[in-house]
């Protein structure tokens, strides 16, 4: 929404969801060429409210990227207020797998966005960095976290891990690799062997 607009009714705002999340399973599975018709179709409304709520095909799937993006980035405080700070920085790792898997498949509609002179990654880097940090932070007040990890390295960590192992059916092994990098956050370097 822009700034200065009015904010959607209730029903704009389920069609605008929907039609979010069916463009994310169209672009991710079907690829850019994918219709918007079947997209609507698949979110249950017309092409006229996808049109409504995005006027071109760039717009959609830009929303569509932000969108998941901004639902791992919240994740990070919900998981917080209902798991200890180990634990929900455990269970974001899984949900960035999740969104890395989704923007692979989506890659190709991402690039017909970046021909058109948008960016939709401008603020993805900088989110991403202030969930894990916010994760981090309460990890090591609580103390089942190191202090002394930056939020780029886990990120970075939590990256190559996608990028080697983020398919489905590798999802014992991702998380066998995330667990090894959990492991990691919670070495303490006073230890005692």
């Amino acid at each position: 929404m822009q700034a200065g607009s009015r904010p959607l009714r209730a029903d704009a705002r389920r069609n605008r969801d929907r039609l979010l999340d069916a463009a994310v399973r169209a672009f991710s599975h079907e690829g850019p060429e994918v219709t918007l018709d079947a997209i609507a179709k698949d979110a249950g409304v017309g092409i006229g409210t996808l049109y409504r709520h995005f006027p071109t095909r760039e717009a959609l799937v830009e929303a569509a990227y932000r969108n998941e993006l901004t639902r791992l980035c919240e994740a990070a405080t919900s998981l917080l207020r209902t798991m200890p700070p180990d634990q929900a920085t455990r269970a974001w790792m899984d949900r960035f797998v999740d969104y890395m898997t989704t923007k692979r498949g989506m890659a190709d509609a991402l690039r017909a966005v970046i021909a058109s002179g948008g960016n939709p990654f401008a603020e993805s880097r900088d989110r991403m960095v202030g969930a894990i940090g916010s994760l981090l932070a309460a990890g090591a007040a609580a103390g089942t976290v190191r202090s002394d990890v930056e939020p780029d390295d886990v990120l970075a960590g939590l990256g190559g891990v996608a990028l080697v192992v983020g398919e489905d059916e590798q999802r014992d092994r991702t998380g066998r690799l995330l667990d090894l990098l959990m492991d990691g956050l919670r070495y303490r370097r006073d230890a005692q062997p």
